[in-house]
């Protein structure tokens, strides 16, 4: 026990050693003394320390040749402290500012890669999601022979996917409030969109079904030509899907759709 309360004084006496030495450095107008130790506190995985001092010498070091650096290393110690819209910004200034800088292909992988930190949730907005698709597509164009194009590849299609479910999430929505007009836009939009969505059998089912409903539930004026459209779809499906596991299902809605609209009596009459 008391090695160990030795032990935690010791470490107590460091910790103010270290905050000491540290307000010194933020005190200091020694810029080149603190852009040394903001440096070396990044390194270190001080991320918070060095993003202090960083913040403060981005202005000093405006429009000197160091000043590139200055803003990769903040922008890198904002990563550091999870701060993704703020290493972001400071990634796209220096593309802007420095244009020939040494930073300047990583800055632009980091502006997508910030952007693709800060996507939400699939059921929230997913406009910074398309944002890093954007910023990510951008990188493998201008840098086509890069390294780190697999990787910006890889999380376009992580990215791509959750927007896949979005949209499929948006669509199903209405579909489940029984807002089959709505739902039928949604669904429409959605396959069009994303032809190749691993959803699509799914959404091709509840696009029918919704129709269907629609149809059927339709005043009188308005009821053929819904039937007529549920019947395309009927078939669009059934072709596309044969095996189904809606089949049994959605040959009822065929059965349905085309005794009321005499569609057997006419094609026998053909």
């Amino acid at each position: 026990m008391k090695n160990l309360g030795l032990i935690f004084i010791l470490v107590l006496v460091l910790f103010a050693t270290g905050c000491g030495d540290y307000n010194k450095i933020l005190k200091s107008t020694d810029y080149e003394f603190k852009y040394k130790k903001a440096i070396e506190y990044y390194e270190d995985g001080e991320y918070v320390r060095a993003g202090t001092l960083l913040q403060e010498l981005v202005t000093i070091y405006r429009g000197t040749s160091r000043a590139d650096k200055i803003y990769y290393y903040y922008a890198k110690s904002m990563i550091g402290q999870k701060d993704y819209l703020m290493a972001g910004h400071y990634f796209k200034s220096l593309i802007k500012e420095f244009p020939t800088s040494e930073y300047i292909e990583e800055a632009q992988f980091m502006v997508g890669y910030c952007a693709y930190l800060l996507s939400p949730k699939p059921r929230l907005d997913q406009s910074v999601t398309s944002e890093a698709i954007d910023a990510m597509q951008l990188y493998i164009n201008l840098y086509p022979f890069s390294e780190r194009v697999d990787e910006a590849n890889r999380l376009i299609d992580e990215l791509q996917n959750k927007l896949v479910y979005k949209s499929y999430l948006n669509a199903k929505l209405y579909y489940d409030f029984e807002n089959y007009k709505a739902a039928v836009v949604a669904l429409s939009n959605g396959l069009k969109d994303y032809p190749d969505s691993r959803y699509r059998e799914e959404l091709m089912y509840m696009l029918l079904k919704s129709k269907y409903l629609l149809a059927i539930r339709s005043v009188a004026d308005k009821q053929e030509e819904r039937l007529s459209s549920a019947l395309d779809e009927y078939f669009t499906f059934v072709d596309e899907f044969p095996e189904s596991e809606h089949k049994k299902e959605v040959d009822k809605f065929y059965e349905t759709t085309a005794e009321m609209l005499n569609y057997k009596e006419q094609s026998n009459t053909n």
